[in-house]
């Protein structure tokens, strides 16, 4: 099963760096241009500049954004602005935030997974990927040999086995690193070393399964930057047959999940127009008397989630979505879930078709507004947010023509679909808070 192995981590050093929130960003697939820029006026030791740096007009195969994260990379290690551990450890890493009004503390670790392609049935993948991002990543890995951000990847461990190890380990220590993000959040990371906790987290993980949570497109850019260096032979121990994961526990009390909302574009103007009338074919409407200044719409995303909420179980498998164009607001709720198998692909698992983001593709984005997956590989017609109210803006200042609302997927959702082999569509979940990039850096050389 899951082989995981300490490694020589690459951390900013401190006595160059004094305040690390200055040099961390979140995820680069979460970035926008406005938020790109900002990192790079914030310091100019960023790992914005190396994770995801800019694009020139005068970029050429010599001098690009790759070629210039390379230069970086290698500059700051010989100015020792980044320094590699002096031997090979595992990360104990936790995460305060607040969510759902109250403070939560997510706890994993960081270490180097062993490379697995999905077949072999140990890393498994919920959601599909895009071959555009992966190319991108691809070749920044090849031109910077390293892991700037870490995969996050479940794993199921009811007594708490692994972590309990490495927080033995560290003890009452104070962390090494300890920051405050630009949302709040704090991040605390200790780096253990202890042998007998290393081999205990390891032992721990053989009998395990790993699901990836978010970094579908760097895991499979791992594996193909593997099959790249491979190519003239390999031990099977060199550094680039792993890649840098943060692990967190299926059963850690801070694990939340937050819906990825739709906005569609570019769909047949007779589509959108006959949506509503069409949605009646499968779909119960209730349209809701949402406010002029939309300050209602919270209610509305309270509505949603309660009616397909179960307090027993988590969800009655009543599958609701929220719909809005034109001004208006509807709540769609399936009507007959019994037979959902009669409406939904076939050759897909009970588990895929009772999810609300299958129910949502199939049924909405495919059937009645004609975005099929070529299409949607296309990236011009859906986009995905986590904004709310933000979404009904776009929908009216006519940049969107409308915006689809979900409840969050279920971590046991997940899991289920990705034990079965099969996987998601796109930004099916978001789990919260992002990881944030630039706390340690994994050496592919």
């Amino acid at each position: 099963m899951a082989a995981i192995t300490p490694f020589k981590g690459i951390r900013y050093s401190r006595e160059k760096i004094a305040d690390l929130a200055q040099v961390v960003t979140p995820p680069y697939d979460v970035i926008d241009r406005e938020a790109q820029e900002r990192y790079y006026q914030r310091n100019p030791y960023n790992i914005i500049r190396l994770e995801y740096g800019k694009v020139s007009n005068d970029d050429s195969p010599a001098n690009n954004r790759y070629t210039r994260a390379a230069a970086d990379f290698s500059r700051w290690l010989e100015e020792r602005v980044l320094q590699p551990e002096a031997e090979p450890a595992l990360y104990l890493y936790e995460q305060e935030f607040f969510a759902a009004g109250r403070k939560r503390v997510r706890t994993g670790y960081i270490c180097a997974v062993k490379l697995e392609p999905y077949e072999n049935g140990v890393v498994l993948p919920h959601e599909e990927t895009l071959p555009k991002h992966k190319a991108d990543r691809l070749e920044l890995m090849k031109a910077c040999r390293a892991n700037f951000s870490p995969i996050f990847g479940l794993y199921a461990d009811p007594e708490s086995q692994v972590t309990g190890a490495l927080r033995r380990a560290a003890g009452q220590r104070r962390p090494d690193v300890s920051l405050t993000d630009e949302k709040g959040e704090e991040h605390r990371l200790w780096v253990i070393r202890d042998s007998e906790a290393l081999q205990s987290a390891q032992q721990a993980m053989e009998d395990k399964k790993i699901f990836i949570a978010d970094g579908h497109h760097r895991y499979e850019t791992a594996l193909n930057y593997r099959a790249v260096r491979s190519a003239g032979g390999s031990t099977g121990s060199e550094p680039y047959n792993y890649v840098m994961m943060t692990l967190v526990n299926l059963y850690d009390p801070g694990l939340v999940v937050l819906p990825t909302h739709r906005l569609i574009r570019n769909a047949g103007a007779a589509d959108v127009a006959s949506l509503i009338q069409s949605l009646s074919e499968n779909f119960t409407l209730d349209q809701f008397a949402l406010a002029p200044d939309k300050g209602n719409f919270q209610e509305f995303i309270q509505l949603m989630a309660s009616r397909g909420a179960d307090p027993a179980c988590g969800r009655d498998h009543r599958h609701v979505f929220g719909i809005y164009l034109a001004g208006k607001l509807y709540l769609a709720a399936l009507k007959k879930e019994d037979s959902l198998a009669a409406v939904m692909p076939p050759g897909k698992s009970r588990d895929w078709q009772g999810l609300d983001v299958s129910v949502l593709h199939h049924l909405i984005i495919e059937r009645l507004l004609g975005i099929g997956p070529d299409l949607l590989a296309g990236g011009d017609h859906v986009t995905y947010t986590r904004e709310e109210e933000g979404a009904l803006g776009a929908v009216d200042s006519g940049e969107y023509q409308v915006a689809l609302f979900m409840n969050p997927t279920l971590v046991e959702e997940v899991t289920e679909v990705a034990a079965n082999g099969e996987k998601m569509p796109q930004k099916s979940t978001f789990f919260y808070p992002k990881l944030i990039t630039g706390l340690v850096i994994n050496s592919l050389d």
